[in-house]
């Protein structure tokens, strides 16, 4: 089986791919995309990835044996779970669960824990309202979480799954979103059960070295949420 060509950064989004890829022990070549320094939007990656976000990959073995290229980390990670049979129920009721529970982290968490990050993190100046605003509904977001949890091993479901990994790189900035895990114990237990395995352990190491460390610059905050998100780098 030829080897997986990821595109992908070191952010929540990115380790959801990194940590799938090592749970199923595919073979995976990573292709850096430095968003702060705006790779996203070379033509070569936008062909690959038209919505100029982070991850996507090219699979050389699509299932029609010819490549097949995917963006939106979600839909990489059904795709991944159907073409090995792994971290997706088989039968109907805990498939929709499963998918039930991802949609909620990519409708849900994915973009409302973002705007904790930015309005708390990097909006050029602080904003009260925005700041409760998201702090807030993160709150809010992470009581749904325990609440779930208080009654399930996973999200999914008693097996872990796609939807634990599409959450669980979300939840690891807990505390730059003005959360309190241990307030929330059921998730506390999720998120140490899962930081433990192996496998995540080794997709969190996926590009560590170019991790953020310092403060955003000027010219990456243009490029990240400025003029060039809407003009598409040309």
């Amino acid at each position: 089986m030829a080897a997986i060509e990821l595109y992908t950064w070191p952010t929540p989004n990115g380790h959801k791919i990194h940590i799938m890829l090592e749970e199923l022990g595919l073979a995976y070549n990573v292709h850096a995309v430095d968003i702060g320094a705006g790779d996203q939007f070379k033509p070569a990656f936008l062909k690959i990835s038209p919505n100029n976000k982070i991850p996507a990959m090219v699979d050389p073995d699509g299932p029609d044996g010819q490549p097949i290229a995917l963006m939106e980390s979600g839909a990489m990670l059904v795709y991944l779970a159907e073409k090995t049979g792994r971290f997706m129920p088989a039968d109907r009721r805990g498939r929709t669960e499963v998918m039930s529970w991802l949609m909620f982290q990519m409708a849900g968490v994915g973009p409302m824990l973002g705007q904790v990050h930015h309005f708390r993190h990097y909006a050029p100046e602080p904003l009260p309202y925005a700041i409760e605003r998201y702090t807030n509904e993160a709150t809010r977001l992470y009581r749904v979480l325990d609440q779930r949890l208080a009654t399930s091993a996973y999200l999914g479901g008693g097996e872990y799954g796609i939807a634990d990994i599409a959450t669980f790189p979300w939840i690891r900035s807990w505390e730059k979103q003005g959360q309190d895990l241990a307030a929330h114990p059921h998730l506390q237990r999720w998120f140490e059960a899962i930081a433990a395995r192996p496998a995540v352990e080794r997709g969190l190491r996926v590009l560590s070295d170019r991790s953020r460390s310092q403060p955003i610059t000027a010219q990456e905050r243009d490029i990240l949420f400025g003029a060039r998100q809407r003009d598409r780098g040309r």
